[in-house]
C-alpha cells in the first residue's frame, strides 16, 4: 500500500488499525489494560494511553467504562483497476434505495474520516437523505468512489467522503463544485471537521482548506471536538479576494 495511493503512510495506516483493535478489546473483552498495550504493540501501559488518548480523546480506562466501540480504521479494499484521475467522468448523480447496501460498503473504506460513526444511526440518516433528494454518490464502474448528504435547509454538507485510493482525484471538488453551482448557488455552505492538530485527523481538515473553506466556530458532536468551516460564495470570496 502507497501513501501517494491512500492518503496516508503505511506507519499511520498500521498504527490506526492497531488502535481499532485495541478499542474493540477494552470493550469487548476483560483483558487487563496492560496486556492489550503490549499486543497493539506499545511497551509501556503509559505510552498506550498517550497515543490511545490523543486518537479517541479518551484515556482506555474511559473508553472501557463507556461501552461504546468505534473504530479509527478499517482494513482497505481497493480497486485493482481504477480509472486514471484523467480519464473519470466524476458523474455525479441522486442516490437511490437501490444504492444503500454499496454505500454501507463504502463507509467501511471512509471511517477514519468521522469519529464517533454509529453505523446503524447512519444507516437511518442515510434512507432520509435519499428520500429528500440530499444524497449524491459518484462511481467508478460498479463502485461507489464518493458520496455526500446535504440540507438545503440549513445549508450544511453533512457527510462528504471519498473512497481513499481516490483522494487526489479531485472527488471532493467536484462534490462541492456541483452543490455550489446548483443547491446552494449564491449561499454560504457549512461542514464541520477536526479540530487542528488533532492526530486523528487522516488529512479531511487540510481538504477543506484547500477547497477554499474558512475556520468558524468550535463544536462538540457526539462528545467528540470538532470545527465547523464554512465557504462564502463565489462572488463574495472574489471581493474579499
Amino acid at each position: 500500500m502507497k501513501t501517494e495511493t491512500v492518503g496516508i503512510t503505511l506507519h499511520d495506516y498500521v498504527r490506526r488499525r492497531q488502535l481499532t483493535e485495541a478499542a474493540k478489546l477494552l470493550v469487548f473483552s476483560k483483558e487487563p489494560i496492560i496486556e492489550i498495550a503490549l499486543m497493539a504493540g506499545y511497551g509501556s501501559q503509559q505510552a498506550f494511553t498517550s497515543v490511545f488518548r490523543s486518537m479517541y480523546k479518551q484515556t482506555p480506562l474511559e473508553y472501557r467504562q463507556n461501552e461504546v466501540f468505534y473504530p479509527l480504521q478499517l482494513e482497505f479494499t481497493l480497486n485493482k483497476d481504477p480509472t486514471a484521475p484523467d480519464a473519470i467522468t466524476r458523474e455525479i448523480s441522486y442516490a437511490v434505495p437501490a444504492d444503500i447496501p454499496g454505500w454501507m460498503d463504502f463507509i467501511t473504506l471512509v471511517i477514519d474520516g468521522f469519529p464517533c460513526l454509529d453505523e446503524s444511526s447512519h444507516l437511518e440518516q442515510v434512507r432520509q437523505y435519499i428520500r429528500r433528494r440530499q444524497a449524491l454518490i459518484m462511481r467508478d464502474g460498479p463502485a461507489i468512489i464518493g458520496a455526500a448528504a446535504f440540507s438545503c435547509q440549513t445549508g450544511s454538507i453533512d457527510f462528504l467522503a471519498v473512497h481513499p485510493q481516490y483522494r487526489h482525484y479531485g472527488v471532493a471538488k467536484a462534490f462541492l463544485d456541483f452543490m455550489m453551482c446548483g443547491l446552494f448557488a449564491g449561499r454560504e455552505i457549512s461542514i464541520t471537521t477536526f479540530r487542528e492538530g488533532d492526530r486523528a485527523d487522516p488529512g479531511q481538515r487540510e481538504e477543506y482548506k484547500r477547497l477554499g473553506f474558512a475556520e468558524s466556530e468550535l463544536l462538540m458532536e457526539f462528545g467528540y471536538p470538532t470545527q465547523r468551516l464554512i465557504l462564502l460564495p463565489k462572488q463574495e470570496r472574489d471581493d474579499n479576494g
